[in-house]
């Protein structure tokens, strides 16, 4: 007598435990996943620089001193120095050397002789955290002194980055919807496909009574684990990327544009979960919609 195997005849699920499309299914989301993660990591440093630049920028002035007939610019510049020291809200203020003034003219005179010329004299101004002063008030304390100059509180400058950074993440958070979009879309064509090929058995399920709750619900699992796992994949891939980026750049990250943290690593970490989210709602609804088509 032959022995029964009980495994043999056991139902088959609906839905078979593997697909041959399953593993390039996985390595498409798990490569929309890592491009996301690296969206979100660029995004993060770049709003880094930029809060940087800003808090460095709101600390300082530069002051550009223009000697009159009767001094020379070395003298004129340690006037408005030592002025500019004394008032309310200046931690420091410094006349920096001349060479300092000349470097930030040779880029666009390139390497002329800048002897001759009358450059003027630069001040650079540390303000305090607490109350820093103010353009104006810098701006009068020169002109009691009977200076020829003029404050350049980085307000333009400020702006511009602020701008800049406004930009920056608004087109990371459009780069991340479109590729949380595309996962979507494949997610909903697998769904399909997968549909496609089984409508006799939900045409059979139907007239046994099935809802088309519980057919949806064995696709928005399976597309879920799927999405999981292929999210790990992704998320870990673009962990170890920063984490060469972070290495390679030293204390600055990558680059001082690119500060990337390695706090900025644990923000990977919801990846897998939110790649199941999008997978399992775009594969519920594609299922819902195609399984009344079908019914």
């Amino acid at each position: 007598m032959s022995d029964f195997d009980v495994a043999a005849w056991r139902p088959a699920p609906f839905l078979p435990e593997t697909d041959d499309r399953d593993g390039s299914l996985t390595f498409v989301v798990a490569v929309l996943c890592f491009l996301a993660c690296l969206t979100l990591l660029a995004l993060l440093s770049a709003d880094r620089a930029a809060r940087d630049w800003t808090r460095q920028l709101e600390g300082q002035a530069t002051v550009i001193v223009r000697p009159k007939a009767n001094e020379t610019p070395d003298g004129a510049a340690a006037r408005a120095a030592e002025t500019l020291a004394g008032v309310d809200g200046v931690a420091e203020a410094r006349a920096l050397e001349p060479e300092k003034a000349e470097a930030l003219i040779a880029p666009w005179l390139g390497d002329a002789d800048l002897s001759d010329l009358p450059i003027p004299r630069l001040v650079a101004v540390q303000l305090t955290a607490e109350a820093p002063a103010n353009a104006a008030a810098l701006d009068r304390a020169l002109k009691a002194q009977g200076l020829d100059a003029v404050v350049d509180d980085h307000t333009a400058w400020m702006a511009d980055i602020q701008r800049a950074a406004r930009w920056a993440r608004l087109a990371g958070l459009a780069v991340f919807a479109l590729i949380a979009v595309a996962a979507a879309a494949v997610i909903g064509f697998a769904t399909r496909a997968g549909l496609a090929a089984r409508r006799e058995v939900v045409e059979v399920l139907h007239l046994s009574g099935a809802e088309d709750g519980f057919i949806a619900r064995l696709f928005q699992l399976r597309f879920a684990r799927m999405a999981a796992q292929a999210g790990l994949f992704g998320a870990g891939g673009a962990a170890i990327m920063g984490a060469v980026f972070r290495l390679a750049g030293g204390g600055q990250g990558l680059t001082p544009v690119l500060p990337i943290a390695w706090t900025d690593l644990l923000f990977v970490i919801p990846a897998p979960l939110a790649a199941a989210g999008v997978a399992a709602i775009a594969a519920r609804f594609t299922a819902q919609a195609l399984i009344r088509e079908l019914a």
